[in-house]
């Protein structure tokens, strides 16, 4: 007889005897389970309102009603209405949750078709459902808003999130401008499958992520587009963006569907830049492996953003596209939007590589080397405030100066030569491949970096990312 077996025969046989000594023992009543509230954050300490715990959001439905601000002299100010249907998955069980929403309104929720009651402040709405909420159990969140839009900023005063303009709205959230436009948990690292039927006045195109799923459809002068994203994507990543844009569609070479849409007072600008996007899906797959994603294309806007950004499958250009920039937010397909950062902290993962994306595509144009991008900028004098910047904990105040793109760049350069070419670009598929689709750390990378090399690299990734000057001896 198995052990087991026999010592639980052997404690009945004991408990028998006990009921005929003293009596039948009071029964135990089962604690019921502890339901209790989601966190308002998701525990970045760089943004810590940002995201929200206790649950995982699976795909968000948007159907945004939007009215772009009238003409001067009137405030640019615009109209935004809408519906997030979110689809998400408990991971506790909840008596109440979170979702991220900034500068809107809510005025109806419904959890599981129940009205929920909701409360809330500058940056959350909080929500308690009638029914607490199981883990595990897939829930649908419904929420009814809307709002005055108009043109925020981040925390370095920065345009972001939904930027209202007077022929649309451009919509660019790094890092945490997507709750000014829909209730969101607003982290990367509860990525999600997106929907959106967008609807402006007749005239005006919508451009969301992925692929458009269905025509467009015209009612009583409005007219409404409808998109489907279907891979994971990270909020700061999805746009929905609104304009008086003209429309190129064709297909690349590696097979990709391209849809562009360039304001037209930029059309000439960015054209010859825009037309390299298939040669550049065929060298980025060469290193770091097909391209993960449904569709791929640009929106180039007549705006005052002032800088791009990665959105994904469709980046976002303000006013111009340059060769350069136009490889750099290519490469972050892979860099930053498949393979996304597990913290803000890590960022340097995502600019780095882009960065060095661009230095290799100038390579291959017979531009400049690699090299001499690397040597150009370790001529930069040692007193320079350049190397002050810890690269891999820049704060929240340094995600995006300059040393994170470039020694981020040049940290991947000097690891290619202490490696090897065969061992780095064989590390950089493997990053793609195992993190694609989620989220990877500092710590990931420098893991894999010895996993694939067989080197120790303490030594090398303190001296280039962890340490306040410049690298001399690594």
């Amino acid at each position: 007889m198995p052990s087991r077996l026999r010592n639980a025969l052997l404690a009945l046989g004991s408990a028998v005897a006990a009921v005929a000594l003293f009596g039948a023992p009071s029964v135990a009543v089962a604690a019921s389970p502890e339901y209790i509230p989601g966190s308002d954050g998701a525990g970045d300490p760089y943004f810590p309102l940002a995201g929200n715990g206790g649950t995982d959001v699976v795909h968000y439905d948007l159907d945004l009603d939007y009215t772009p601000a009238p003409p001067e002299p009137a405030p640019l100010e615009g109209r935004l209405d809408g519906v997030a249907t979110i689809d998400l998955i408990p991971t506790q069980d909840l008596s109440r949750f979170n979702l991220d929403l900034r500068g809107l309104t809510a005025t109806e929720v419904t959890v599981a078709g129940k009205p929920a009651t909701f409360t809330q402040t500058s940056n959350e709405l909080v929500i308690t459902p009638t029914k607490k909420v199981k883990a595990g159990k897939k829930t649908q969140v419904v929420v009814t808003y809307g709002g005055t839009t108009t043109q925020p900023t981040d925390i370095e005063g920065a345009l972001y999130g939904w930027v209202t303009t007077r022929d649309g709205a451009m919509v660019v959230s790094e890092p945490d401008g997507s709750a000014t436009w829909f209730p969101v948990n607003d982290h990367p690292t509860d990525k999600s499958t997106y929907s959106f039927e967008i609807t402006v006045p007749e005239g005006l195109v919508a451009v969301a992520n992925g692929l458009p799923s269905g025509p467009a459809t015209t009612v009583d002068g409005k007219t409404t587009w409808y998109w489907d994203a279907p891979d994971p994507m990270a909020a700061y990543l999805a746009t929905a963006s609104v304009g008086d844009y003209v429309v190129n569609e064709y297909v690349a070479a590696n097979g990709t569907p391209i849809f562009d849409a360039v304001d037209p007072a930029r059309l000439g600008d960015p054209s010859a830049s825009l037309a390299l996007t298939s040669d550049m899906l065929v060298f980025f797959e060469g290193l770091y492996g097909p391209y993960p994603f449904n569709s791929y294309g640009a929106i180039v806007d007549d705006d005052t953003v002032g800088y791009a950004l990665e959105t994904q499958t469709r980046s976002f250009f303000s006013r111009t596209a340059r060769e350069g920039t136009v490889a750099h937010e290519l490469a972050h397909q892979w860099m930053g939007d498949h393979v996304s950062p597990n913290r803000w902290a890590d960022i340097w993962l995502n600019e780095g590589w882009a960065t060095y994306s661009q230095w290799m595509w100038a390579e291959h144009r017979g531009v400049d080397t690699a090299q001499a991008a690397f040597d150009d900028y370790l001529a930069i004098p040692a007193d320079d405030e350049e190397w002050a910047l810890v690269v891999a904990d820049p704060g929240p105040l340094g995600l995006f100066l300059n040393p994170v793109y470039d020694r981020g760049a040049a940290t991947l350069h000097a690891l290619r030569v202490e490696i090897g070419d065969d061992a780095f670009f064989e590390l950089t598929q493997t990053w793609v491949e195992r993190f694609g689709g989620g989220t990877a750390s500092t710590a990931d990378f420098i893991a894999l970096s010895e996993e694939v090399s067989g080197q120790e690299l303490e030594t090398f990734f303190d001296v280039w990312l962890y340490t306040p000057e410049k690298p001399v001896i690594w």
